[in-house]
């Protein structure tokens, strides 16, 4: 879930807030985030036959996600790969169903993109094809280093080395819409200014993903 305060981030950047889906620890927190996935999923109007969850936390995200697809009536199989290979029984590094036709990349974030890269080359070597990557929040920062910032976010850069959307649930804009509407509350107020301090510093202008109202 979502915390503010003093995080550091993969960037080695000091950040306002946080975002962790490991804290989706419980049933009735894991459903609700899952429908909120499923949702904007098929509100995007992204065609896909399947979806894919890298290791380790998109793994129960898409198979939470597929979940409530099945009670939105849309059923569709899902997979999630191994860090190692297996070695007894079936083997392989793959586990659910079989890697075929368009397939949705579920995780939380996009930090570097290296989730999405490997997923990618899984995915392809399946001869399936990568049609979306569906995250929790796009942060909407730029990449690279303080020295030498990219004009772009991970996210976008994700969206164009791979020619397919990054499509979120929320983004860094809808953060501050929802500390600017928890009104007088001084600590709230507080994180404002540094997550608004801390976008000014890192965040690329436009809405980098396919955002669904």
């Amino acid at each position: 879930m979502l915390r503010f305060g003093e995080f550091l981030t993969k960037a080695g950047r000091s950040s306002p807030y946080f975002f962790n889906a490991g804290s989706f620890s419980d049933g009735a927190r894991l459903g609700r985030i899952a429908d909120f996935y499923a949702q904007t999923l098929l509100d995007s109007g992204v065609e896909f036959d399947m979806l894919f969850g890298p290791a380790y936390k998109g793994i129960t995200l898409a198979s939470a996600t597929a979940v409530a697809l099945a009670g939105k009536g849309r059923n569709v199989p899902f997979a999630f790969n191994r860090k190692e290979a297996k070695d007894h029984g079936e083997g392989g590094t793959i586990v659910g169903a079989g890697l075929q036709g368009r397939v949705v990349i579920v995780d939380d974030v996009i930090s570097a993109g290296t989730s999405v890269r490997e997923s990618v080359d899984i995915i392809r070597a399946a001869g399936a094809t990568p049609c979306a990557v569906l995250i929790a929040l796009d942060r909407m920062e730029r990449s690279g280093k303080d020295s030498a910032l990219s004009a772009h976010s991970a996210v976008q850069e994700v969206s164009q080395t791979y020619g397919m959307p990054v499509i979120s649930i929320g983004n860094l804009d809808d953060l501050l819409d929802y500390i600017s509407a928890a009104g007088a509350d001084a600590q709230l107020v507080q994180y404002k200014n540094a997550v608004a301090a801390y976008r000014q510093r890192y965040g690329v202008m436009q809405v980098s993903a396919q955002h669904i109202e």
